[in-house]
């Protein structure tokens, strides 16, 4: 049995306690699984790093796993087009018994191996991929099916497990373990095992938007602007970022088409046309960009 469906003995009358001790001692379990990741910070690094080498060639990122697994990444990804405007069709979800057990529990169609490999196949998934296989047994069949066949394609695989020495986290090219032990409520990995992982994916994915320069200054300058709220967020990011002023802001924004860092080059005297062959000739990072306009004005 896995460390994550094992009873500690402590937990075994937590039905039985004052519900404030039952809820203080789940607290304490959510603090240990954050603590869990605190040896995994290289490893995250090391995946961000080579995640990002492979996106840069136009990947796409693929998200797999079953049950509560499988919801938490799938949460991960859905969040990156909002957040730092990564395309929708670079977003790849391999979830056992499809996108509909994010609703209705599917927990038989974790061990349909071929499923995952049909899902996978369905679109194409090859070597310009990056693939993130989430199981907290590390061993679920369906996730261990689609890691195995997505290497097999050249695809680079992240592995991120509860549990050391698994298949999951012994076939990935880059293992991330969170050892969060057994659960307070045995086999319940939607506790500690799933905030470690809901952990683990927020730290992976914005580590790698930090290094395709998603991020400038501590800001989402790749956000989709898709209400008046944001509107008025990515005009004070403009304004921050170049010192134009509240009216100059909005107006660079416009003539960018409401692109974020485009604005921020203009703003700073950069001509439309211009910024955009800036942004790409540096693959969309802001800051060379800006470095590369300061030193050579117009």
């Amino acid at each position: 049995m896995s460390g994550t469906e094992t009873i500690d003995p402590r937990y075994v009358d937590i039905d039985s306690w004052p519900l404030e001790v039952a809820i203080q001692a789940m607290l304490e379990g959510q603090l240990s699984a954050i603590a869990a990741l605190k040896d995994q910070v290289p490893a995250i690094a090391r995946a961000s790093d080579a995640a990002a080498l492979r996106l840069r060639d136009g990947g796409r990122l693929v998200y797999v796993g079953a049950g509560t697994s499988g919801r938490i990444a799938v949460q991960d990804g859905v969040e990156l087009t909002p957040t730092f405007g990564w395309p929708q069709d670079r977003l790849v979800f391999a979830l056992a018994g499809g996108l509909e057990s994010l609703v209705v529990s599917a927990e038989g169609a974790e061990d349909d191996r071929e499923d995952a490999v049909r899902q996978l196949q369905a679109r194409s998934v090859g070597a310009a991929d990056v693939v993130i296989g989430v199981a907290a047994s590390g061993r679920t069949p369906f996730t261990l099916s689609a890691q195995a066949w997505a290497r097999d394609q050249g695809a680079l695989t992240i592995g991120l497990a509860n549990n050391a020495q698994t298949p999951l986290v012994d076939g990935a090219d880059f293992p991330i373990v969170a050892r969060t032990g057994s659960e307070l409520i045995a086999g319940s990995t939607r506790m500690k095992a799933g905030t470690s992982q809901k952990a683990a994916l927020n730290m992976l994915s914005t580590a790698i938007m930090l290094r395709l320069g998603r991020v400038y200054r501590g800001l989402m300058v790749d956000m989709v602007i898709s209400n008046d709220k944001l509107l008025r967020r990515a005009e004070g990011m403009v304004d921050r970022l170049s010192g134009c002023g509240p009216a100059a802001a909005a107006m660079a924004l416009a003539a960018a088409g409401n692109d974020i860092k485009t604005a921020v080059l203009v703003a700073r005297g950069v001509e439309v046309t211009l910024a955009g062959e800036l942004l790409a000739r540096h693959d969309g990072a802001l800051r060379p960009a800006l470095a590369e306009a300061e030193a050579n004005p117009a």
